[in-house]
Protein backbone atom coordinates (compact mmCIF):
# COMPACT_ATOMS: atom_id res chain seq x y z
CA UNK A 1 0.00 0.00 0.00
CA UNK A 2 2.75 2.43 0.57
CA UNK A 3 6.24 2.97 -0.76
CA UNK A 4 9.03 1.11 -0.15
CA UNK A 5 10.74 3.39 2.10
CA UNK A 6 7.52 5.04 3.26
CA UNK A 7 7.49 5.94 7.10
CA UNK A 8 3.57 5.59 8.69
CA UNK A 9 3.37 8.99 11.21
CA UNK A 10 2.01 7.42 14.67
CA UNK A 11 -1.08 9.57 13.76
CA UNK A 12 -1.86 8.01 10.79
CA UNK A 13 -1.14 4.45 12.04
CA UNK A 14 -3.60 5.21 15.07
CA UNK A 15 -6.12 6.30 12.76
CA UNK A 16 -5.49 2.68 10.76
CA UNK A 17 -5.99 1.15 14.03
CA UNK A 18 -9.46 2.80 14.87
CA UNK A 19 -10.20 2.39 11.35
CA UNK A 20 -10.13 -1.48 12.20
CA UNK A 21 -11.46 -2.00 15.16
CA UNK A 22 -15.08 -0.04 14.64
CA UNK A 23 -17.25 -0.61 11.47
CA UNK A 24 -17.38 2.92 9.99
CA UNK A 25 -18.77 2.86 6.48
CA UNK A 26 -18.84 6.38 5.51
CA UNK A 27 -16.10 9.04 5.95
CA UNK A 28 -14.68 12.39 4.62
CA UNK A 29 -11.50 13.32 4.43
CA UNK A 30 -11.16 17.41 4.69
CA UNK A 31 -8.54 19.31 2.64
CA UNK A 32 -8.28 22.98 1.38
CA UNK A 33 -6.87 24.45 -1.90
CA UNK A 34 -9.33 23.65 -4.04
CA UNK A 35 -13.18 23.07 -4.87
CA UNK A 36 -14.01 19.38 -5.67
CA UNK A 37 -14.55 16.00 -4.29
CA UNK A 38 -12.49 13.43 -5.57
CA UNK A 39 -13.10 9.23 -5.04
CA UNK A 40 -10.98 6.41 -5.31
CA UNK A 41 -8.40 5.00 -6.04
CA UNK A 42 -6.19 8.04 -5.55
CA UNK A 43 -3.18 5.86 -6.90
CA UNK A 44 -3.09 5.29 -10.19
CA UNK A 45 -2.83 2.02 -11.40
CA UNK A 46 0.52 2.60 -13.22
CA UNK A 47 2.34 4.46 -10.45
CA UNK A 48 4.32 6.07 -13.78
CA UNK A 49 1.38 7.80 -15.64
CA UNK A 50 -0.15 10.82 -13.91
CA UNK A 51 -3.90 12.10 -14.58
CA UNK A 52 -4.81 8.33 -15.05
CA UNK A 53 -8.64 7.37 -14.51
CA UNK A 54 -7.98 5.09 -11.99
CA UNK A 55 -11.46 3.36 -10.55
CA UNK A 56 -12.88 1.06 -7.60
CA UNK A 57 -14.84 -1.79 -8.32
CA UNK A 58 -17.21 0.25 -6.86
CA UNK A 59 -16.70 2.98 -9.17
CA UNK A 60 -20.83 3.84 -9.04
CA UNK A 61 -20.81 4.20 -5.44
CA UNK A 62 -17.98 6.46 -5.29
CA UNK A 63 -19.50 8.39 -7.73
CA UNK A 64 -22.97 8.95 -5.80
CA UNK A 65 -21.63 9.39 -2.71
CA UNK A 66 -19.08 12.51 -4.34
CA UNK A 67 -22.10 13.87 -6.03
CA UNK A 68 -24.61 13.77 -3.35
CA UNK A 69 -21.55 16.45 -1.40
CA UNK A 70 -20.84 18.34 -4.47
CA UNK A 71 -24.71 18.57 -5.37
CA UNK A 72 -25.37 20.01 -2.40
CA UNK A 73 -22.39 22.28 -2.22
CA UNK A 74 -23.49 25.79 -2.91
CA UNK A 75 -20.18 27.01 -4.82
CA UNK A 76 -19.30 22.97 -5.92
CA UNK A 77 -22.64 23.03 -7.11
CA UNK A 78 -22.59 26.86 -9.46
CA UNK A 79 -22.21 26.11 -12.88
CA UNK A 80 -19.63 29.31 -12.76
CA UNK A 81 -16.30 28.06 -14.89
CA UNK A 82 -14.93 31.51 -13.40
CA UNK A 83 -14.16 30.57 -9.65
CA UNK A 84 -11.79 28.34 -8.17
CA UNK A 85 -12.84 25.12 -8.64
CA UNK A 86 -14.67 26.36 -12.19
CA UNK A 87 -12.25 23.88 -14.13
CA UNK A 88 -14.17 20.66 -12.22
CA UNK A 89 -17.90 22.39 -13.43
CA UNK A 90 -18.22 19.73 -16.68
CA UNK A 91 -17.61 17.11 -14.13
CA UNK A 92 -20.38 18.10 -11.93
CA UNK A 93 -17.84 19.30 -9.18
CA UNK A 94 -15.95 15.54 -8.97
CA UNK A 95 -12.83 13.57 -9.92
CA UNK A 96 -11.99 10.66 -9.27
CA UNK A 97 -8.66 11.23 -7.56
CA UNK A 98 -6.11 9.50 -9.69
CA UNK A 99 -7.12 11.13 -12.55
CA UNK A 100 -6.56 14.55 -10.98
CA UNK A 101 -3.37 13.47 -9.65
CA UNK A 102 -1.65 10.45 -8.28
CA UNK A 103 -0.66 9.81 -4.98
CA UNK A 104 0.58 6.85 -2.99
CA UNK A 105 -0.54 6.30 0.75
CA UNK A 106 -4.01 8.09 0.83
CA UNK A 107 -6.71 7.26 3.16
CA UNK A 108 -9.63 6.57 1.19
CA UNK A 109 -7.52 4.29 -0.82
CA UNK A 110 -6.45 2.43 2.83
CA UNK A 111 -10.18 2.75 4.21
CA UNK A 112 -11.37 0.99 0.66
CA UNK A 113 -8.72 -1.05 0.78
CA UNK A 114 -8.33 -2.40 4.15
CA UNK A 115 -11.81 -1.25 5.81
CA UNK A 116 -15.64 -1.56 5.01
CA UNK A 117 -15.34 2.04 5.17
CA UNK A 118 -15.82 4.23 2.15
CA UNK A 119 -14.19 7.69 1.97
CA UNK A 120 -14.09 10.75 -0.06
CA UNK A 121 -11.95 13.62 0.14
CA UNK A 122 -13.39 16.89 -0.23
CA UNK A 123 -11.66 19.73 -1.04
CA UNK A 124 -13.34 22.60 0.81
CA UNK A 125 -12.30 25.52 -0.37
CA UNK A 126 -9.92 27.71 -2.56
CA UNK A 127 -7.35 28.66 0.30
CA UNK A 128 -5.18 25.86 1.48
CA UNK A 129 -4.44 27.71 4.47
CA UNK A 130 -7.66 30.13 5.04
CA UNK A 131 -7.84 33.07 7.23
CA UNK A 132 -9.35 33.07 10.62
CA UNK A 133 -12.16 35.16 9.23
CA UNK A 134 -12.79 32.74 6.25
CA UNK A 135 -13.59 29.95 8.34
CA UNK A 136 -17.22 30.77 9.23
CA UNK A 137 -18.36 31.09 5.65
CA UNK A 138 -16.09 27.76 4.89
CA UNK A 139 -18.54 25.77 7.30
CA UNK A 140 -21.39 27.50 6.05
CA UNK A 141 -20.89 26.94 2.38
CA UNK A 142 -19.86 23.11 3.85
CA UNK A 143 -22.00 22.40 6.45
CA UNK A 144 -25.24 21.63 4.69
CA UNK A 145 -23.15 19.30 2.07
CA UNK A 146 -21.71 17.06 5.43
CA UNK A 147 -25.18 16.40 6.32
CA UNK A 148 -26.05 15.19 3.05
CA UNK A 149 -23.09 13.16 2.80
CA UNK A 150 -23.89 11.88 5.84
CA UNK A 151 -27.44 10.60 5.39
CA UNK A 152 -25.97 8.80 2.54
CA UNK A 153 -25.09 5.95 4.96
CA UNK A 154 -28.30 4.93 4.78
CA UNK A 155 -27.41 3.79 1.00
CA UNK A 156 -25.89 0.24 0.72
CA UNK A 157 -25.33 -2.91 2.09
CA UNK A 158 -26.72 -2.69 5.74
CA UNK A 159 -28.49 -5.12 7.99
CA UNK A 160 -27.44 -8.01 9.92
CA UNK A 161 -25.81 -11.39 9.32
CA UNK A 162 -27.04 -14.04 11.84
CA UNK A 163 -26.79 -18.03 12.09
CA UNK A 164 -30.36 -19.84 12.13
CA UNK A 165 -30.42 -18.88 16.04
CA UNK A 166 -30.36 -15.15 15.40
CA UNK A 167 -27.01 -14.97 16.77
CA UNK A 168 -24.84 -12.49 14.86
CA UNK A 169 -22.11 -14.06 12.67
CA UNK A 170 -18.61 -12.16 12.70
CA UNK A 171 -16.38 -11.28 9.55
CA UNK A 172 -19.09 -12.61 7.46
CA UNK A 173 -17.68 -12.13 3.87
CA UNK A 174 -20.73 -10.25 2.18
CA UNK A 175 -20.37 -10.51 -2.00
CA UNK A 176 -22.17 -8.32 -4.72
CA UNK A 177 -22.81 -9.73 -7.71
CA UNK A 178 -20.59 -8.11 -10.80
CA UNK A 179 -18.64 -6.19 -8.01
CA UNK A 180 -14.93 -7.78 -6.88
CA UNK A 181 -14.78 -5.90 -3.20
CA UNK A 182 -16.37 -7.99 -0.59
CA UNK A 183 -17.34 -6.64 2.74
CA UNK A 184 -17.25 -8.05 6.05
CA UNK A 185 -19.47 -7.93 9.12
CA UNK A 186 -18.46 -6.04 12.64
CA UNK A 187 -18.11 -7.72 15.63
Amino acid sequence: FFSPGFQVAPETKAVMKWLRSIPFVLSASLHGGELVVTYPYDYSRHPMEEKMFSPTPDEKVFKMLAKAYADAHPVISDRSELRCGGNFVKRGGIINGAEWYSFTGGMADFNYLHTNCFEVTVEVGCEKFPLEEELFTIWHENKGALLNYMEMVHRGIKGIVSDKFGNPIKNARISVRDIQHDVTTGN
